[in-house]
């Protein structure tokens, strides 16, 4: 098997995702330069977890871990493969790999896909925007990205798919621990008909610092991201900011003024991070003059 996949794949399952300095390794050495590096102890005065890596990497095999995600039903992809999303370059961060269960095919709709993003407690105000907003966008064959989680995630993946749309989304864990088990039923059916991705190993539990690291891929997996309701403090403001950074860009749904869980969209259309929307035909209007990247 070919040396610079296997190397690949024992990064990718021994160091944890968005760290620049191991993505510029990676860019500027290829994999198998940076994991002999490793190896042989080149990183030993780097702050960047390299003796932890470096013995990880002693326990792994790239290709029984290429035989692991083959059995988890996935399958593995790096930035040589042909069907590589191409807009995770644009990241400062890219992923070393990602971990895809579904219909690959379904990788090039990503030229034509929105982010929607929110709270984990919606109002019934929001939970039908989500639902809605991501039904006209399917009727549109528009894609639709979420993470997963319960809250306007689920009712953005959900409205999606009940609009026989495609939907992907992206995880905070592996792909054989979707979490939450509550949304066992809704994983399983955009496996079937759009993706689930994922930047760790199929049995990596889903922690709360994964879920902020895996933000940055639904924002850059995406032409635009919509936050449709989030507090002032929050993970879905977190991933507008990554589509920011990224020139990406970000639309919000105005809520009640005096609404807790409408706070975050109001800051970021007051701060001008956000272009407000109230119908799919306004995020139409927003996205379609872009060039597809």
């Amino acid at each position: 098997m070919n040396e610079e996949i296997t190397a690949t794949c024992e990064l990718f399952a021994a160091i944890e995702g968005g760290s620049e300095f191991w993505s510029k390794e990676i860019r500027s050495l290829g994999a198998l330069g940076t994991r002999d590096k490793l190896l042989s102890g080149g990183y030993l005065e780097s702050k960047h977890s390299a003796g932890k890596i470096s013995e990880r990497i002693k326990s792994l095999d790239g290709e029984q871990i290429l035989e692991k995600i083959s059995e988890s039903d996935s399958c593995f992809i790096s930035p040589s493969d042909e069907r590589w999303p191409i807009c995770l370059e644009d990241l400062k961060a890219p992923p070393i790999g990602l971990i895809i269960k579904g219909n690959l095919a379904n990788l090039s709709y990503l030229t034509t896909s929105i982010a929607i993003v929110g709270t984990r407690n919606p109002t019934s105000y929001g939970s039908r925007i989500a639902g809605d907003f991501a039904a006209g966008l399917a009727d549109r064959d528009w894609m639709v990205i979420s993470g997963g989680a319960i809250g306007i995630d689920s009712y953005a993946h959900k409205g999606c798919l009940a609009a026989e749309g495609l939907t992907v989304a992206v995880l905070g864990g592996g792909v054989n621990r979707n979490y939450p088990a509550s949304n066992q039923a809704m994983f399983e059916d955009i496996a079937e008909t759009g993706l689930l991705i994922s930047e760790v190993m199929p049995d990596v539990v889903a922690l709360p610092h994964r879920f902020l690291i895996r933000n940055r891929l639904i924002a850059a997996l995406s032409r635009a991201t919509l936050v449709v309701e989030a507090a002032f403090r929050s993970g879905s403001l977190r991933t507008a900011r990554d589509a920011a950074e990224i020139y990406r860009p970000v639309m919000a749904v105005p809520g009640p003024i005096n609404a807790p869980t409408s706070e975050g969209c109001h800051r970021l259309i007051s701060e001008r991070c956000a272009e407000l929307v109230s119908s799919v035909g306004e995020i139409m209007e927003l996205v379609l003059p872009l060039e597809v990247r």
